[in-house]
């Protein structure tokens, strides 16, 4: 079974004004796809791998039986299409909120607003290309900021993804340009959860 791209819950032009629609259409038909198609690519040379859910392959990642250059490929292209298929679910253009994770957020990190302050430091400060995470620690179940260059999956590392924020340029380019801290100061409005 190939791996596909997922439906939207929401029209592209739905974040508007904060994610403007020709961004999203190409994030979603154009990014993600490719990464899809790539990693459908790889996984063509392994059938025994072609079933798995991309989860299950980033996980286990480092114990996969297949050359390192194509271990890079699905760490490249498996994190691509795993990364984005979180990142769609959490936006939401009513912006419902997750009230268990708001008080868990604030048990770590003092406020909602010294956590959002946290996390657009780090995102803002990220070198190139890459997400900024919360992830529940896979140590201690702490809730933690973490960034990660190019696509690659907190689930890799044993930690388990809450939301992340794409800071490639190909998710803010066109409305935003090079303004990435006012990229992720819109995209809070959009977020669902806190």
């Amino acid at each position: 079974m190939k791996h596909t791209l997922p439906q939207l819950l929401y029209g592209y032009s739905d974040l508007e004004p904060y994610i403007d629609a020709k961004t999203m259409e190409i994030h979603h038909t154009k990014h993600h796809q490719t990464y899809i198609d790539k990693l459908n690519a790889v996984l063509e040379k392994y059938p025994k791998l072609q079933g798995r859910p991309v989860e299950e392959l980033l996980i286990n990642l480092k114990n996969l039986e297949v050359e390192e250059a194509d271990r890079t490929l699905i760490q490249n292209h498996g994190g691509g299409h795993h990364n984005h298929s979180l990142f769609w679910t959490y936006l939401d253009p009513a912006n419902k909120k997750d009230e268990m994770l708001a008080k868990e957020i604030i048990l770590n990190f003092k406020s909602i607003n010294d956590f959002k302050k946290q996390f657009s430091d780090s995102a803002t400060k990220a070198f190139g290309s890459g997400w900024t995470w919360l992830v529940r620690n896979g140590n201690n179940s702490k809730l933690e900021i973490t960034n990660f260059p190019n696509q690659n999956s907190p689930l890799s590392t044993g930690q388990q993804p809450i939301f992340g924020l794409d800071v490639w340029e190909h998710a803010y380019y066109l409305k935003y340009q090079n303004r990435r801290a006012e990229y992720i100061e819109s995209w809070w409005k959009v977020l669902m959860l806190i």
